[in-house]
């Protein structure tokens, strides 16, 4: 696609957008991979269609306000990245595109409030906590507030659980193999604190030496792509120290998180940080992809075979390309069986801040989703995302069928112990 867009009117990431728009020829196979199309049918709801209306936004033909709507509705899933036979980087684009029209944007009070609401709180952990709580306070006058404020609530777990501190080094059982450090991401903490306690523990298991790096803080990826540039910078900056030390990798447990370290380079893009960005990106992976490169020690049998759903985390399969590693670790259980989600390629609506911000659009995705989990006959749904897991969770109980959702590392902690993975089994 042929573009007029002045690249140096736009900054040092400019050259990034006009590169993606180029890229694209308009050919569609991204429709069917785009779940905002596959729910609204409109064709500025594709990424094709979106592609250009950012570059008409970008030579001055359309105004940002005409486009904004369409463009506030792309999950930033990336499904279309999976999909295009032309490599069109467009969670690039996507995320470049709203670092540059967010600053410009005139949006009413309220929504500027609520978007504050959230930047203030889901990244710092004992903040997220209070307003959690809070929020469970609110649950019985739910119906009687707007739609953007029900949201939140039906997202929250009936009890938060009790505040598990990480300590600050775990070490590796036995010989050591490997020594890390372990970013601990921030609603997780607060949501499901488990999820971190089973990874640090199958690490160590494992032979692993995890270093949980005191100064770090939240990996930025809710503000990159929300259009919150010199916030998520903030944090990033934060990282780029706490992480500075010689390790074998830095791990992460959370599909979301991991994305967000690895596009460092794209968010210093033209900073002077740009090449300890890239440094750090290099070292980061998923705890399922470190884990198989390593080595999985034996896992015990199942008590019991179990049926097992796996329900892939965008964020880990199309942006990070991670598909095979956690099938490989759930299949190292003896007495798993497999199961793949019909359209298991295509968005639960989580994505990220996604469904407090559109609701409607998140909940016909959520019970989409949630559905073809059921259809699986699965006993039990294994995700790696703390978004993924509270959405499909959420979605499942809508339905009235409460099948237990595990992060798969905590799957994984158990079959090791050999505790009961299933409620009264």
């Amino acid at each position: 696609m042929q573009h007029n867009i002045d690249v140096e009117k736009l900054g040092p990431q400019g050259e990034i957008m006009a590169h993606a728009i180029e890229a694209c020829v308009h050919c569609g196979f991204c429709l069917p991979a785009c779940p905002t199309y596959q729910v609204l049918g409109e064709e500025m709801d594709s990424p094709r269609g979106r592609i250009f209306l950012m570059k008409e936004v970008l030579e001055g033909n359309l105004s940002m306000e005409e486009a904004q709507p369409y463009l506030d509705k792309c999950l930033g899933c990336q499904g279309c990245v999976t999909a295009c036979p032309s490599g069109v980087p467009y969670g690039e684009l996507i995320t470049t595109y709203r670092g540059w029209s967010e600053p410009q944007r005139h949006r009413s009070p309220f929504q500027k409030l609520f978007r504050m609401g959230i930047q203030e709180t889901l990244p710092y952990p004992a903040r997220f906590r209070a307003a959690a709580a809070l929020g469970q306070l609110g649950k019985p006058v739910k119906p009687l507030l707007p739609p953007l404020l029900q949201a939140p609530l039906e997202l929250l777990p009936a009890a938060l659980p009790r505040l598990e501190p990480l300590p600050e080094l775990v070490p590796a059982e036995g010989e050591r193999r490997a020594r890390v450090a372990f970013l601990a991401g921030c609603a997780q903490q607060v949501l499901q604190p488990n999820f971190n306690h089973a990874t640090l523990r199958v690490l160590a298991r494992n032979g692993v030496e995890v270093v949980i790096p005191k100064g770090q803080g939240c990996c930025g990826a809710l503000a990159m792509h929300t259009g919150e540039r010199a916030r998520a910078l903030h944090f990033a900056r934060t990282n780029l120290s706490a992480f500075a030390g010689e390790y074998d990798a830095i791990l992460t447990n959370a599909a979301g998180c991991g994305s967000g370290l690895k596009e460092y380079p794209l968010l210093f893009h033209g900073e002077p940080e740009q090449a300890q960005a890239h440094q750090l990106a290099a070292k980061v992976k998923d705890v399922s992809v470190f884990l198989v490169e390593l080595g999985l020690k034996a896992v015990p049998p199942l008590e019991r075979p179990l049926k097992v759903a796996y329900h892939d985390a965008c964020h880990l399969a199309h942006a990070q390309q991670v598909r095979a590693e956690p099938r490989q670790l759930l299949k190292s259980i003896p007495g798993l069986e497999l199961l793949e989600i019909p359209e298991g390629e295509l968005c639960c609506g989580s994505a990220g801040t996604y469904n407090l911000e559109q609701p409607e659009i998140a909940a016909a995705l959520g019970e989409r989703k949630a559905r073809h989990i059921l259809a699986t006959g699965a006993e039990l749904v294994v995700t790696g995302n703390i978004g993924c897991f509270t959405q499909i969770q959420t979605h499942l109980r809508k339905l009235g069928r409460e099948i237990p959702v595990l992060h798969t590392l905590e799957l994984l902690d158990r079959a090791y112990t050999q505790s009961p993975i299933l409620p009264g089994r």
